[in-house]
Formats: C-alpha cells, sequence, structure tokens
C-alpha cells in the first residue's frame, strides 16, 4: 500500500555484511511497495550474504556494488546529494566505526560523506560487541552529530547468544524511517494528543461492558501526525494493533482512566484528537468476585448503569481556564441522524472540529479498514470525504488541525 509521506521519496539503503541482510531485502520490498525510490549500496562483505538480483527484483532499480565505475565515476556524490535520507540497515560494528572517524574506503563510506540528508542507522551484531566501550564511544559520537538509531534490540543473535544486537524487524524500521522523513513537517514542535480504541468496564473480575471499536481510527491519526512532525501522546484503551513507531503510549482500561489521562496530556498539548470510543456508561457496582450463573437461577440478572464522566466536556472547561489545547478534533460515530448529532455536538462540546461518520455502514465502520466521514467545523464549512482507508481519512483530518494551528500561530504573531 502506498505510503504518502514515502511517496517518491528516494531512500538510499546501505547494507553491509551480517546474517541480518535478509531483513534488508525485505524492508527494500516494503519501502518500494509504500512508493519510495530504493537505491541499494551493497557492500562487499554484504554481496556474500545476498546478491544484488535480490534487491534488484524487488527494488526494480540498479544495485550499486563497486566503487568506481567508469559510466559513472562520481556516483557516491550523485547518490548522496540526490537522497531524501540514508538508511544503513544492517549496520556492523565495522561501519559505525567508519562512520564515526570519517574513514571512505568502500562506495558506502564515501556516499554517506556526502550524503546531505539525515542518516539513520539500524545496528547489528553478535555477543558483547554492541555493548563494547569502543562501539557505544562510535554510537555517543554519532548520536551527537545527529545520526539517527533505530535499535539494536535485544534477543537470540546467530551465536546462539542472548543480548542486545538484532536488527530491529524492518516492519518496525519503517516506523523510524517515516519518523525521520516527517521531523520538519507541518505540525513540527507542536505536541499532539491521540486517544484510540475502546474504553473496558468491568462488571466483575472476569466480565465487562465494551464496544466494537477497534481503534484503527485513532492509529490512524497518530501515525499521520507522527508524519507530519508532531510529537505524539496516545492514550489507547485495550486494542490489539501495533502500535505506530515513535508514540508516547498511555495505556487505559476505562472511561475514568482515559479521562485523568487526556486532561494530563492535554496540559501541555497543542491538539487533542478524540478518536476513542468511549463507554457513556457503567456499572454503577462491580462485584468482587466472578458472579455465578446460580445467582439468577430464577430471576434475571440486573446490572445498575451508571454515567462516566464526559471527556470533552472536560477538556473545554480546562481549556477555558488554561487555553490548551488550542485545538480540539472529536468524532461522532453515530447510527442515525449523524449529521444533527454532529453539529450538536460540535457545539456543546466547544469543538473545532468533528467527524461524523455512519458507523452503521458496513464499509464504513467498526473493525474495516476504511472510513467515510464528513468533517464539521466550528466556522460553518463542511468538508465531505468520501470512502478511503482510514489512513487517508488520518491524513486529511490531521492536515486541517496543522492548518488551523498556522493559522492561530499567524494570528498571535499579528
Amino acid at each position: 500500500m502506498t505510503v504518502s509521506i514515502l511517496l517518491d521519496k528516494r531512500i538510499v539503503l546501505g547494507v553491509t555484511g551480517s546474517i541480518a541482510c535478509y531483513k534488508a531485502v525485505d524492508l527494500a520490498s516494503k519501502l518500494t511497495q509504500a512508493g519510495a525510490l530504493v537505491d541499494v549500496v551493497l557492500t562487499e562483505s554484504a554481496g556474500r550474504f545476498v546478491t544484488p538480483l535480490s534487491f534488484r527484483s524487488v527494488t526494480g532499480r540498479p544495485v550499486h556494488d563497486d566503487l568506481w565505475n567508469l559510466d559513472d565515476h562520481v556516483r557516491h556524490v550523485r547518490l548522496g546529494e540526490a537522497a531524501d535520507l540514508l538508511v544503513i540497515a544492517p549496520a556492523t560494528a565495522q561501519t559505525l566505526a567508519k562512520l564515526a572517524h570519517g574513514l571512505a574506503d568502500n562506495l558506502l563510506a564515501v556516499t554517506a560523506l556526502a550524503a546531505r540528508c539525515p542518516l539513520l542507522v539500524a545496528p547489528a551484531m553478535d555477543g558483547g560487541m554492541y555493548e563494547h566501550p569502543a562501539t557505544q564511544a562510535n554510537v555517543r559520537l554519532l548520536r551527537e552529530r545527529g545520526v539517527l538509531f533505530a535499535g539494536p534490540a535485544e534477543g537470540r543473535m546467530a551465536s546462539g547468544l542472548v543480548g542486545t544486537g538484532r536488527m530491529v524487524e524492518p516492519a518496525e524500521l519503517l516506523g523510524h524511517i517515516r519518523l525521520a522523513l516527517g521531523r520538519n513537517g507541518p505540525l513540527a514542535g507542536r505536541r499532539v494528543v491521540v486517544t484510540a480504541g475502546p474504553t473496558e468496564e468491568p462488571v466483575d473480575p472476569v466480565r465487562f461492558l465494551s464496544n466494537r471499536s477497534s481503534g484503527r481510527q485513532g492509529l490512524a491519526l497518530a501515525q499521520a501526525a507522527l508524519d507530519a512532525g508532531a510529537q505524539v501522546t496516545l492514550v489507547a484503551g485495550p486494542i490489539g494493533e501495533a502500535l505506530p513507531v515513535g508514540v508516547e503510549h498511555v495505556p487505559v482500561g476505562t472511561a475514568v482512566e482515559m479521562r485523568d489521562a487526556v486532561l494530563a496530556a492535554v496540559a501541555r498539548a497543542d491538539a487533542l484528537l478524540m478518536a476513542a470510543a468511549v463507554a457513556d456508561f457503567r456499572p454503577a457496582q462491580v462485584a468482587q468476585q466472578k458472579i455465578k450463573k446460580t445467582v439468577a437461577e430464577t430471576d434475571d440478572l440486573a446490572i445498575t448503569l451508571a454515567r462516566n464522566p464526559d471527556i470533552l466536556a472536560e477538556v473545554k472547561a480546562q481549556k477555558e481556564k488554561s487555553g490548551r489545547p488550542l485545538v480540539t478534533l472529536g468524532f461522532a460515530a453515530e447510527t442515525e441522524n449523524a449529521l444533527a448529532y454532529g453539529r450538536d455536538k460540535l457545539e456543546r462540546k466547544g469543538l473545532n472540529f468533528i467527524a461524523v461518520n455512519d458507523v452503521s455502514a458496513a464499509d464504513a465502520g467498526f473493525a474495516v479498514e476504511t472510513n467515510r466521514v464528513i468533517l464539521l467545523s466550528a466556522d460553518g464549512s463542511r468538508v465531505e470525504m468520501p470512502l478511503q482507508s482510514k489512513a487517508a481519512v488520518a491524513e486529511q483530518l490531521v492536515q486541517h488541525v496543522a492548518d488551523s494551528l498556522e493559522t492561530l500561530s499567524s494570528q498571535q504573531r499579528n
């Protein structure tokens, strides 16, 4: 699937001599499928683990494995100057040493010296090599120069030893690449709070009341905000999806827990994107032990419900005192009269925006990959977003929030 932040981006992927080279082939494939233009630079030692043909097969582009070529004798300059990002994965201990000390004895090393783009490395080495004082000194030096690191991870290595030195998995590394490319986006320097998923209201120690929310739209919003350069705090109920790389994750269970976490997070936030499906009610009393069938053998069991806190109403009250968050976007997930309920909620909660969607639609409700949204604004404007991926919806919503924050900043400057 194409990813907007990666579309037509020129990624130079340096691959050095480690058994983790096989992961680099998967990474090159994922980047290409996402829309990036991937130029692979393969060191001589890496070529002993995996062939240039493997990378050419997944990228559809030439692979560079020689320092000099009569037809392209300054290719390191061409590659380095044209790149949006240089990624070295796997990066061996020797490669880290070369980068730290400016050694230039192969095509990848000279390309790194010629590059004017950010550099992201994913270390991979065995045994105690990563923890060795020499390697740690090189890592510190590179970090001081602004080099970005992804990993290494802890786990079992090729030698059978367990420790820190494994290259991170390609899916996680893709998240680090998105972070690197989005650093100067429209939300750079902004703090954004996103809520996602359902809440679970306990009935007894083994049962709870909840809803059908998968959390996918909230996770997509968090990823879109990261792609735009924001620092993102994700307050999430129980969800089974992988979290975007780079979020500050605040896990919660109940609506009360989510309320407390949101109010704490938005006190210093620029924007709140409230996509969580928060339970309106909770059991008034929670049984301390599992409720047995025998309790209700002759009569139906009745559960008295108590109203949960209205999180957006409390955010509104806090904003009136502190001014934070500057921009608030809510969701109205409805099954009937969606627009009327959405407009009412927009006004009552003092929102800047509300995204209205009919969750009774089979292709735009809970637990699907697509959504259809109408965005209502406090200024009276309305934007209809046709059926599309939740990621695409999230990108548009985040852009509206970014534009609103920029307008507020311009007004303050003037």
